[in-house]
């Protein structure tokens, strides 16, 4: 079975299983031009920028880490945080990037009618995927930071004996894997692949940062992004650091220092 199918399948299997929630914000949904209401939390302090995050597969905005992440940079921009399609608090399935770029673009159109003077995007893994899709035709889009993207859906590498996988599971599988479940729909629709945009996405400066520890999409992905993308951009990989999200919670601090320097400059 092709490694891909692996994940497709373990993904349906843990469709039913849903970890105990965290506390949430009052559920507040935005509909997008394709009928499906995506749920969002807006944390506002009177910030002139926004900063929208994008959570990855399996993930959602009430899970531990990406709360966390959200209230890092709360302190300097105000945030976005929101449900893909088939995850958390919003409707619809999901569709494995194929349809995906249609709920960023809805959490953007929103944040534009905030009146923000600037709107930056942090995606991570198949949310960095889409953010890049989404930013190569949406210049209200000042500034990118893409976390472990795969430069093609199909491509993923899936080194489930690397120790970072077991790492993985764990987080999970634990306190800080509370909320996560998926709704899964046909994942063999038409996917545009984010190494064949990449390159559209200029004048949008864009940082791009990876684990070289990370065992479901290695750091060449970046690497391979990153040399077809047009500048303004940046590559960081981190040493040590695993997948996404899993970057943040072995490294904060550095995780923040990155980010936080390109935004200052970019955003």
């Amino acid at each position: 079975m092709k490694p891909s199918l692996i994940i497709i399948f373990l993904a349906i299997l843990s469709s039913g299983f849903e970890q105990q929630e965290i506390t949430a914000m009052p559920i507040k949904h935005i509909i997008s031009d394709d009928h499906i209401k995506i749920a969002y939390d807006h944390y506002q302090a009177g910030h002139s920028k926004v900063l929208i995050i994008a959570p990855g597969f399996y993930n959602n905005k009430d899970t531990y880490l990406f709360k966390k992440i959200a209230q890092s940079f709360f302190t300097q921009y105000d945030i976005i945080l929101f449900d893909f399609r088939g995850h958390g608090k919003s409707t619809g399935a999901f569709e494995w990037t194929a349809s995906e770029a249609n709920d960023l673009a809805s959490v953007i159109k929103y944040a534009k009618e905030q009146r923000y003077e600037k709107i930056g995007v942090m995606g991570f893994s198949l949310g960095a995927a889409i953010s890049l899709i989404e930013a190569s035709h949406n210049q209200d889009i000042d500034t990118l930071i893409i976390v472990s993207a795969p430069f093609d859906f199909w491509k993923i590498n899936y080194h489930f004996w690397k120790p970072e996988m077991i790492a993985d599971l764990k987080l999970n599988l634990g306190p800080k894997g509370r909320g996560k479940s998926i709704r899964p729909g046909h994942p063999f629709n038409k996917k545009i692949k984010p190494i064949d945009i990449v390159d559209q996405i200029s004048p949008i400066p864009v940082l791009f940062i990876h684990g070289q520890k990370d065992w479901l999409i290695s750091y060449r992905h970046s690497i391979r992004l990153y040399k077809k993308a047009i500048r303004p951009k940046e590559l960081v990989i981190i040493p040590d650091a695993g997948h996404a999200e899993k970057i943040y919670d072995s490294n904060p601090e550095i995780f923040e220092d990155i980010c936080l320097r390109w935004l200052e400059k970019t955003l």
